[in-house]
């Protein structure tokens, strides 16, 4: 058995312009044409993968038909959707890559649930936007009616806030380990995974909130021991002073080196921070563990002599 990966899909490996699900389909058959290069190579390969605009667009797709008679759903159950709908669309785009080039694999997509710390604190600051803009009076009349929070947004109206709190447990952690032992591939812990809560009785209940896609897939990539947790986003490396006169792209760089640009603040908050984080918690998760950041594109180099930002502890 070749190297255990898991591989950090970010949202740009599935969204295009024009999101109808052809297009995302599309989008998706040019992912798994890069991602096939690791099993082609003997690696055993775990995929989670983001959903922000996908569950966005069906959020809003809810609440324009939301009635009476046919309620929005909750947002676990969106998220839920689009884990089953992404990873169909990449399941069947690489079962086709594998049938192309006669590879004999199986690819299974499983909808996982990430169980949350109820006293989080996230949970008394919920912080990430979703779903449409109202005036203030709209939002205030949709809080009076115990829709949720809602807070202005950059100027641009009010939104319903939810709670971001951190991945403690990946639930159905058996049965994935069980898939890649038996060299299935696994689709898993897409948009973070759906958020539960634990309750006194062992009950999973689900909440209204987002996991961190990037913390899901740490978390994952650490329960399963992998040997290596790739982190693809839309550039070749993570770089420091980025877009200024001294920008220095980041190679081979250490836990305590990364910690040090973090408190420089050389890292966008909601955007390579948390990738950077995540892959600071994997490094240190294991004495031998490995984590890199890239692009898709560059997976091919990746695999033949390492590029991209290499993390160690």
């Amino acid at each position: 058995m070749g190297r255990k990966i898991v591989v950090a899909l970010g949202g740009n490996a599935i969204l295009v312009d024009n999101p109808s699900a052809e297009a995302q389909k599309k989008a998706v058959w040019q992912t798994a044409e890069h991602l096939v290069k690791f099993i082609e190579n003997g690696d055993e390969l775990i995929i989670t993968h983001g959903n922000g605009p996908q569950v966005g667009n069906l959020l809003l797709q809810n609440l324009e038909a939301d009635s009476a008679k046919n309620p929005a759903f909750p947002l676990d159950s969106l998220v839920a959707m689009t884990e089953g709908s992404i990873g169909y669309w990449l399941q069947n785009a690489l079962q086709n890559a594998l049938t192309d080039r006669k590879i004999n694999k199986n690819v299974a997509t499983i909808v996982t649930q990430v169980i949350v710390d109820e006293a989080d604190p996230a949970f008394q600051n919920p912080t990430k936007p979703i779903g449409p803009f109202y005036s203030e009076e709209e939002a205030k009349n949709e809080m009076a009616k115990g829709k949720g929070t809602f807070k202005e947004d950059s100027n641009r109206g009010w939104r319903k806030v939810v709670p971001s709190p951190k991945p403690v447990a990946i639930k159905e952690i058996d049965t994935i380990s069980s898939l890649v032992e038996t060299g299935q591939i696994v689709i898993a812990g897409g948009g973070g995974g759906i958020p539960v809560i634990e309750k006194a009785n062992g009950h999973l209940e689900g909440v209204e909130a987002v996991i961190d896609k990037d913390f899901a897939s740490q978390q994952l990539a650490s329960q399963l021991k992998a040997d290596l947790f790739v982190v693809l986003t839309g550039v070749d490396y993570v770089f420091v002073n980025f877009n200024k006169p001294d920008q220095k792209k980041l190679e081979h760089v250490t836990v305590s080196e990364l910690k040090a640009y973090i408190e420089e603040k050389q890292f966008a908050p909601g955007s390579m921070l948390p990738k950077v984080e995540a892959a600071i918690d994997f490094a240190t998760s294991g004495e031998t563990n490995t984590a890199i950041i890239t692009s898709l594109e560059n997976i091919g180099r990746l695999i033949d002599s390492n590029a991209g930002t290499i993390i160690t502890k």
